[in-house]
């Protein structure tokens, strides 16, 4: 029996959405690793507001938690300091359980990123934001053809 791959049709959403996620969170690591410290403890705030203090602890040894505790509670800013001591390898371990706990968070990226003027000339910034806007474009296209009973 040939196997004639022109025949399957496209690839699980699943598998799709499994192949962004890690490519957003290896982008975001990127980013992270050439940004300057302002904009390195910006992204980070960005990232930790939507996880709980739980969380915090389980990713990267509990780096995050103390930054969080750090940084005070319930406002969080995040010292250039403590933004120098995180690596990219924890930024991707904490983009990728931010993408299983907020969707928003992930999107806001882009604008998060747009509104700096310095990441915006990365050229891994540039292609994070292209690849973070191709994902919201599609969940609103999927979103828009559900039943309107479902919806």
């Amino acid at each position: 029996m040939n196997h004639n791959p022109a025949t399957e049709g496209p690839p699980s959403e699943k598998v799709t959405c499994q192949v962004s996620e890690i490519t957003i969170a290896q982008l975001v690591g990127q980013v992270y690793e050439y940004a300057p410290p302002a904009e390195r403890s910006r992204l980070l705030e960005h990232l930790l507001r939507p996880l709980g203090v739980l969380s915090l602890v389980a990713i990267a040894n509990g780096i995050f938690a103390k930054i969080r505790f750090r940084s005070g509670w319930p406002d969080l800013h995040v010292q250039l300091e403590d933004a120098q001591n995180v690596q990219a390898s924890d930024i991707i371990t904490l983009v990728n359980h931010v993408q299983q706990v907020s969707v928003q968070a992930i999107d806001g990226l882009a604008e998060m990123l747009l509104s700096s003027p310095v990441m915006t000339g990365s050229a891994a910034a540039a292609l994070l934001i292209t690849v973070l806007v191709q994902r919201a474009r599609t969940r609103r296209a999927d979103d828009g053809s559900l039943p309107r009973a479902m919806a």
